[in-house]
């Protein structure tokens, strides 16, 4: 059985990610591995090589996870697949409590943010900040917090034994997450066999000169890579550098290649951070 390790404790959405890539891509059962901090998620998979980790990338309203792209990037870890879920909060709270006795809601800051609509219709209720979305509903549960409710998945307050009092209460239905699974080179060639590639993530940096990403772009689209993001970020120490974090589609693995070899000359720092299959789901358990 695969072990994954992820962000949070159980019933986080990384947890939901991870079992529902593993389900649709490979049929298998996982066995989770909380970890504290995305750091270690990073320091288990390097440390086992039959550990592999799953990390949130970016997020339809919340934007990206600079720090996440860097701890890949320096982690020596590949990018062997990714899985988009449709982020849906639910509003729970121990079995004796109701709407009404309830005076205090905790979440992680940005759950709290995407559903504040719903929260605005309760204004007796307080609002707290806490680490994570799964973890309010554990100590609420495990600690018999009366009158505190979380925000959290469902599948996490079912899990912890929360009574559901609202779903769906995020304001912005199309509050997507797109998460990457990593493994290391050991396990990565295993995980990808069979596999149809036809996405890569990729870094590099350019010269401080006019044109030089337009060149780059321009080359990589007539080798008929489709570019789906770009994330630049600063390179502390180099004033006006940056690194440019890319992901590219594909249909001709080939021209692909090809594309990668005409744009290295024009770059420094290159590297190749996972060639894997597009997830075009976004379905969520």
């Amino acid at each position: 059985m695969q072990t994954v390790a992820i962000q949070g404790v159980k019933g986080a959405y990384h947890e939901l990610a991870a079992r529902l890539y593993f389900k649709e891509t490979r049929g298998e059962e996982i066995h989770i591995m909380p970890c504290i901090q995305f750091k270690d998620v990073i320091d288990a998979a390097n440390s086992d090589p039959n550990v592999m980790g799953i990390m949130a990338i970016e997020n339809t309203i919340a934007g990206s996870l600079l720090q996440n792209h860097e701890l890949i990037r320096k982690s020596g870890l590949q990018i062997v697949g990714e899985q988009k879920i449709r982020i849906t909060h639910s509003f729970a709270a121990l079995p004796e409590d109701t709407l009404e006795t309830l005076t205090e809601v905790n979440s992680h800051p940005i759950a709290l943010m995407q559903c504040l609509e719903y929260l605005n219709t309760l204004p007796h209720i307080k609002i707290v900040e806490e680490e994570d979305t799964a973890l309010s509903a554990q100590e609420i549960a495990e600690k018999r917090k009366r009158g505190h409710a979380a925000i959290c998945s469902r599948y996490a307050a079912e899990l912890y034994g929360l009574k559901v009092l609202a779903e769906g209460i995020e304001t912005n239905k199309r509050n997507f997450t797109r998460f990457l699974l990593i493994s290391n080179p050991q396990q990565s060639a295993d995980m990808l066999k069979g596999v149809e590639i036809n996405k890569s993530s990729i870094v590099f940096t350019l010269p401080h000169t006019g044109g030089s990403l337009s060149q780059v772009l321009t080359i990589l689209s007539f080798y008929d890579s489709n570019l789906t993001k770009i994330q630049s970020l600063p390179i502390l120490g180099r004033e006006w550098e940056y690194l440019f974090y890319v992901d590219l589609t594909f249909k001709d693995f080939v021209k692909y290649k090809q594309g990668l070899d005409a744009v290295r000359p024009l770059t420094t720092d290159f590297k190749i951070l996972g060639e894997y299959q597009e997830n075009t789901s976004t379905n969520v358990e």
